[in-house]
């Protein structure tokens, strides 16, 4: 992989992405079979599905059944890739994922838009914070957050054959850059794509541009901190995180979605056992989301980098 993040905007939406990427892996692979619950125009899948309709099945505002048909097409020998808004692809259809899929060892790749606060004006009732703590506890499940477009890609390319059950949560709007179109961002690693001696930011998803806005700034008040990109929440890449926090002593986890059970817990434990040290979060605390734009949330849970900034210091004043 070749890291190339400047701070700038991927011109690509990452709907426009899924819009491709999907219809390329159910054209390169027929077991592979596309569900959506009448989201796909969300996805730019819409013009494929309706034009192939014994591949990409609409199974209409009814997510938990689509996870049943999910489940019985794993049973058949088919790769259901099934996608809706987080809200619905994690809450409303946990049990049928739990039980059809994961306890019945039937492999599921299950994809979440606009997790947190990138569902912005759909408001409170369509903003999952809770979705990676509950992918996170059913038993060999992966749970994914795409830090750019080319992260996207290659996730969701690996999801298709990768047994259990897959959760990867993305926004539709657009990311920042950060690694070189076709670019293999492999499950169950963490790059770092900043060095530093002084703290490590452990983020994912939107948060990484975040965290790499906040090492600049730290950088030019004197203090050195690194930047590691957990794309991959579950399997966490233990060995890149205990290795930073020995190596900086003092670690901040940035995320888009509750800290208790999210990337934060994920850090955390693999602390616990290798390497304790003073750590804190920018994450979101025990509360519901709101409607509004992705700016005004970001500021509203403390999900910026000038959030990073105070929490680094904070930790620091800990070491």
């Amino acid at each position: 992989m070749k890291i190339v993040y400047n701070g700038e905007m991927d011109k690509r939406l990452c709907k426009e992405v899924l819009g491709e990427t999907i219809p390329a892996i159910l054209e390169s692979d027929p077991d592979t079979i596309y569900l959506d619950a009448d989201l796909m125009s969300c996805i730019g899948t819409l013009k494929y599905g309706q034009q192939h309709r014994d591949r990409a099945i609409d199974c209409g505002i009814a997510e938990a059944n689509m996870a049943g048909v999910a489940a019985g097409l794993a049973m058949a020998g088919f790769k259901p890739l099934i996608h809706s808004f987080g809200i619905f692809a994690s809450r409303r259809i946990f049990d049928q994922i739990f039980l059809s899929g994961g306890y019945a060892k039937n492999d599921i790749t299950v994809l979440g838009s606009d997790p947190g606060v990138t569902a912005a004006m759909n408001g409170g009732t369509h903003m999952p914070f809770e979705d990676v703590a509950l992918y996170r506890v059913v038993p060999g499940s992966t749970v994914l957050e795409p830090s750019d477009p080319t992260c996207l890609v290659s996730l969701l390319k690996q999801c298709v054959d990768r047994p259990g059950i897959k959760y990867l949560r993305v926004g539709r709007k657009s990311l920042a850059r950060v690694y070189e179109e076709g670019s293999e961002l492999p499950i169950g690693k963490a790059p770092v794509l900043r060095d530093g001696t002084d703290v490590t930011i452990f983020a994912a998803g939107i948060m990484v541009h975040e965290a790499m806005q906040a090492a600049a700034s730290l950088e030019q008040q004197g203090i050195s901190a690194a930047v590691v990109d957990c794309y991959s929440i579950k399997p966490i890449d233990r060995e890149t995180v205990t290795a930073m926090a020995k190596k900086t002593g003092a670690v901040v986890v940035a995320e888009n979605a509750n800290r208790h059970g999210g990337l934060y817990s994920a850090v955390l434990e693999v602390l616990a056992e290798n390497c304790p040290v003073p750590a804190a979060n920018v994450s979101v605390e025990d509360e519901f989301g709101e409607v509004g734009t992705q700016g005004y949330l970001q500021q509203r849970f403390g999900l910026t980098a000038a959030h990073i900034e105070e929490q680094v210091k904070a930790v620091l004043a800990r070491k």
